[in-house]
Parts: structure tokens; C-alpha cells; sequence
């Protein structure tokens, strides 16, 4: 099945659900990635009680999200896709109002920034796992159910915002760990010592 046909799948589904829920999702979109920044700043406060690693892991997920969703507007200059509500004929009315033109689709900033929230939280915090990476998943879903990306703008979302937190976790977390435990030497240690 194409992107194209499992977007009207969607979006025909979407329609045939009551209208509590298309609110729910319409909030949810924006809602997923609000509490997950809200996981990630629990943590970093939570985090300041442990070991400089896990102090620096909590303070890359706001850079790694950063760092996603700037890679994702790159993406998007070079790609110039059309957004599904208004190029995909005979679907059913989006849920949303379809963003103005110009504003691609291709990836969705949406699913990269929850996906690098995500994950940064799981490597800052793993035993949230459980509750991160679904949401993450929802608020992917959500951008397809509402109308406002096809299946294919989720997933290369999702995937650019997991890629990009592991490689800022990769490269990052040791050099910012050190820069912990100087911070914790000095004047700023509030951000990294409780």
C-alpha cells in the first residue's frame, strides 16, 4: 500500500470516529510533545541527585531535540513536499486547518522533535521507556490522523529524531560529562548538583 492510500485510510477513519476524539488528537499532537519536555525536564531534576553522566544525559535531550528539529527544517527546504490536505485528491477534510503553502510536510517536525525527546529521555532514563517511546508513536500518529502528513513524513520523522538523538548521545555524553563535573565545581552547580 502506498503513503497516499494508507493516508486516505486514515483520514477516512479519522472521519468515521466521534468528535471528542478528533479534539483529543488535535490536542494530542501538541499535547505528546509538551509532556514528553515536561519527562525531560522531571528528569534533568531528577538527574542532579545522581552521577555527572546521567546529569549530562538529562541536558542532551533538550540538545539533541534541538539539533533534530533543525536537521528536519533543512530536510524540509530541500524536499518541498506538499502537504497531504491539499494535494491528495478525493481524501477526506483534514481535521485541522492544513497548513499554509509553504509549510512542507516533508519530514514531520512533529514526530522528530517526540522522537528525540523520546529517545533522549530513554538514554537519560531508561525505566521511562514504557511511557516515552509510545507517546512518541501517538504523536506521530496523531499528525496522520488529523491530516495534516502522510505516513511516510511520520516515519522519516520518527526516524530522524531517533537517529539524531543517538548520534548527539554518541558523540556528546562524554565530553558534556566532563563539563559537568566542572560545573559542579563551580558557581553554576545548581544546574547539575541538586
Amino acid at each position: 500500500m502506498y503513503s497516499t492510500d494508507l493516508y486516505r485510510v486514515v483520514t477516512d477513519f479519522a472521519h468515521d470516529t466521534p468528535g471528542w476524539i478528533h479534539s483529543l488528537a488535535a490536542g494530542g499532537t501538541e499535547g505528546g510533545i509538551l509532556l514528553l519536555m515536561a519527562l525531560a525536564v522531571f528528569g534533568w531534576w531528577r538527574s542532579r541527585k545522581g552521577e555527572e553522566r546521567l546529569v549530562a544525559l538529562a541536558i542532551l535531550v533538550p540538545i539533541a531535540t534541538a539539533v533534530a528539529y533543525l536537521v528536519s527544517e533543512i530536510v524540509k527546504s530541500f524536499v518541498n513536499e506538499e502537504r497531504p490536505c491539499r494535494a491528495v485528491a478525493g481524501a477526506a477534510a483534514s481535521i485541522v486547518p492544513c497548513p499554509p503553502q509553504g509549510d512542507w510536510s516533508f519530514p514531520s517536525n512533529h514526530s522528530t522533535i517526540a522522537a528525540a525527546l523520546a529517545v533522549g529521555i530513554v538514554f537519560a532514563w531508561r525505566a521511562l521507556a514504557w511511557l516515552v517511546l509510545p507517546i512518541a508513536l501517538l504523536t506521530g500518529f496523531s499528525r496522520v490522523f488529523v491530516g495534516a502528513h502522510y505516513p511516510h513524513d511520520v516515519v522519516a520523522g520518527l526516524a530522524l529524531g531517533t537517529l539524531t538523538a543517538t548520534l548527539c548521545v554518541t558523540l556528546l555524553a562524554g565530553p558534556l560529562t566532563s563539563l559537568v563535573v566542572r560545573l559542579a565545581a563551580g558557581r553554576w552547580k545548581i544546574l547539575v548538583r541538586a
